[in-house]
């Protein structure tokens, strides 16, 4: 169909909106989440207690963010089998990803110490911020295994086009830590504790709510026996979920450097800058969550589009995210615009963080714009369980464009680092979308009918 016809086509947009709103609702409780822990911890009486929770939480998130393809794999894959009506293979997909889930999870708490000390390594941050920081993460590492065993729960929900489901998961669980990080950080006074046993228990809780959902799921499909899931914990059959593993892990490596070295570089710039970047980039995961919102209807239609061999569907899909995406970027430009300097303040009290983040906001202001397209053709990709695609645009964007970017620009400190991240973000998004458009992938790779 062409865009016109899309855009009036009142079935095709509903089912976008049933599929996206959902996600996008939940997905916002994730970096508010974020800006409630940066709310509550930037309150207190010194910058030093936000940065410890700002880069305790960037070690977490990297590691959990490293593994994330245990969830896009798992959409995608698990997508197509839906299309294609193959329950035996979703909960094959189900098996294996929970049990690499598991494996990842404790492996990460057997070597917390290690992690945390070459983690600190790299920065330059203060003594007290390094300190917080180490207070938070070996309370925080403890909620591993279940948020990687929930990133597969949820991928499965969402190949499965349950984004209902997948949104109670989110809200309930981020509802849970926002209340206990004001019971424990304001409440009982336990600072930087109180915020990593908070999301502990949220992590935890995430994991019961999504179980059953899945649980309840299992039992409606016909003949379904949960012995039959035991049959797939054999070591066969793991051969292309691994394969697409390794492109996507390879893929989230490079884009956690990224990320990573601008906090960690952003540390030895002063507590008060590394303060004023956490408060911009919740800010920044703000605008991912909801675009990705949009990006999953994406990757489980075409997933579905795959699984029944049906490319004008695949397009017809891929056009309409396109034009929400964009619209939503315009509009996150107009807020921040217009209404960033009060968010920040809301954010934090600490008068220097306000002002230090309020001299950086410009970038956030044309984020949107220039990262969209990533966010869209991510789901794309992963949908069509494409990881090389994404993993070479993404190693492009990183090495070819960000570090080189930061070095040029490392002169002009904060304002080079965010140069350097606007610049890989629209890379992303050029690479991805031009791939799509030029590339007969698909019809290379799939038999088209």
């Amino acid at each position: 169909m062409s865009l016109k016809v899309l855009l009036f086509n009142s079935q095709k947009n509903r089912q976008l909106f049933a599929l996206a709103l959902p996600m996008i609702l939940s997905n916002i409780t994730i970096p508010l989440l974020g800006l409630v822990d940066t709310a509550v911890i930037g309150h207190l009486s010194e910058a030093y207690y936000l940065g410890g929770v700002a880069l305790g939480s960037t070690i977490i998130t990297l590691i959990v963010w490293l593994l994330g393809f245990l969830r896009m794999s798992t959409t995608g894959l698990v997508a197509q089998a839906y299309g294609a009506n193959d329950n035996v293979t979703q909960q094959k997909l189900l098996v294996q990803g929970c049990s690499l889930a598991l494996m990842f999870g404790f492996t990460a708490i057997l070597l917390q110490q290690p992690i945390i000390d070459f983690a600190l390594s790299l920065s330059q941050a203060s003594e007290q911020v390094q300190h917080f920081c180490r207070e938070y993460v070996n309370i925080r590492i403890w909620s591993i295994p279940f948020a990687l065993v929930n990133l597969v729960l949820l991928g499965w929900l969402l190949g499965r086009q349950a984004p209902k489901a997948a949104m109670w998961q989110l809200i309930i669980a981020n509802i849970v830590n926002i209340i206990l990080d004001v019971l424990f950080v304001i409440g009982f006074e336990w600072n930087v504790k109180g915020a990593a046993l908070a999301s502990v228990i949220a992590d935890i809780c995430a994991f019961l709510v999504a179980a059953t959902i899945v649980k309840r799921a299992l039992y409606q499909q016909d003949d379904f026996h949960f012995r039959q899931l035991l049959v797939h914990l054999s070591l066969k059959g793991y051969s292309r979920l691994l394969k697409l593993n390794r492109d996507i892990f390879i893929r989230s490596l490079c884009l956690q450097a990224s990320f990573t070295f601008m906090t960690f570089y952003g540390a030895g710039l002063g507590d008060d800058i590394i303060a004023a970047n956490a408060v911009l980039l919740n800010l920044l995961l703000l605008i991912s969550y909801a675009l990705d919102g949009i990006a999953y209807y994406a990757e489980a239609e075409v997933g579905r589009a795959i699984g029944q061999q049906d490319l004008a569907l695949l397009h017809d899909s891929v056009t309409l995210a396109g034009y929400w995406s964009l619209l939503f970027s315009l509009g996150f430009c107009v807020l921040f615009y217009l209404g960033g300097d009060a968010i920040i303040t809301m954010l934090t009290s600490i008068e220097v963080v306000q002002q230090q983040a309020e001299v950086y906001l410009i970038w956030l202001v044309f984020m949107p714009l220039l990262a969209f397209g990533s966010y869209l053709f991510d789901g794309v990709y992963i949908g069509a369980a494409q990881g090389k695609v994404m993993r070479n645009s993404m190693v492009i964007a990183t090495f070819a464009v960000f570090f080189p970017c930061w070095y040029a620009f490392q002169d002009y400190g904060n304002h080079g680092l965010w140069a350097a991240m606007s610049a890989f973000m629209l890379c992303r998004s050029l690479s991805l979308g031009l791939h799509y458009r030029y590339s007969k992938t698909f019809k290379q790779i799939y038999d088209f009918q």
